[in-house]
This record gives C-alpha cells, sequence and structure tokens, in this order.
C-alpha cells in the first residue's frame, strides 16, 4: 500500500526524578511528576486533538460547515485486573454546537472511523463515544 507521511511527531521522554517530555518542535516541553506522569492526560490530549481533525475531514467530505468549533472531553481509564494484567478503557464525550442532532452524530460516528486514534485502539480499548 502507498502511502504519503503527513506528519511525523517526535518526542523524547525522560523518568526520574529529572523527568521531562520535549517535542522536537519544541511545541511540547514539560517536566514529569516522578510519582505518576499520568500518560493516560497525554493520550487523552492526542486522541481528543485527533478526533476533533477528524470531525473536520467528516464535515468536510460531506460538505458541512461547522459554525462553531467541536470539543471532546476524554477519559481515559487505566484498569488493572490483577498480575501484569493491565489495560485501557476510554470514553469520548463530544460537543457539535450549531448543528442538528442527527448530523452531529452522522459526524461523531465518521470521526471515529477516520481517526487514525480511534483506529489504533479498536479491538483493544473499550471505546465508548458519545454526542453531548
Amino acid at each position: 500500500m502507498a502511502y504519503k507521511t503527513l506528519f511525523t511527531g517526535k518526542t523524547h521522554t525522560v523518568g526520574g526524578s529529572n523527568g521531562a517530555a520535549r517535542s522536537a518542535d519544541g511545541f511540547i516541553d514539560f517536566t514529569l511528576p516522578e510519582a505518576h506522569p499520568a500518560a493516560e492526560n497525554l493520550f487523552g490530549v492526542a486522541w481528543s486533538a485527533c478526533f476533533m481533525g477528524a470531525i473536520g475531514v467528516a464535515a468536510q467530505q460531506r460538505k458541512i460547515k461547522l459554525p462553531e468549533t467541536p470539543s471532546v472531553d476524554a477519559q481515559i481509564d487505566l484498569n488493572h485486573a490483577g498480575g501484569a494484567n493491565f489495560f485501557l478503557a476510554a470514553k469520548l464525550d463530544v460537543s457539535i454546537p450549531g448543528i442538528d442532532r442527527a448530523v452531529a452524530q452522522e459526524l461523531v460516528e465518521a470521526a471515529h472511523e477516520i481517526c487514525p486514534y480511534s483506529k489504533a485502539t479498536r479491538g483493544n480499548v473499550e471505546v465508548e463515544v458519545n454526542l453531548i
């Protein structure tokens, strides 16, 4: 399959008492708390941003002008089922103000099919996507 790379994100992360995360372009640059870096929060931010972009693509494909910017509230749960059995679950609450609810629902469903994060987690992570 031939493809064109649209963007490459490069980061460097260091743990421990001097923990930090930085993207190669400098856009991301922060310290990580030693106790718990909350990777689930970082994953939620990345997935939300990607999902909003996918909503834009879905709207553009359907020639729908979004009157307002969508928003996504992500909840990423780190779960433990004993031993070394750790797993994630996710909930995405999506708001697309200013358009008919049925159209918004169609865009949410399409975005979930388009978004690379949604694709990457499909079959691996229990995901609940809600239009709010």
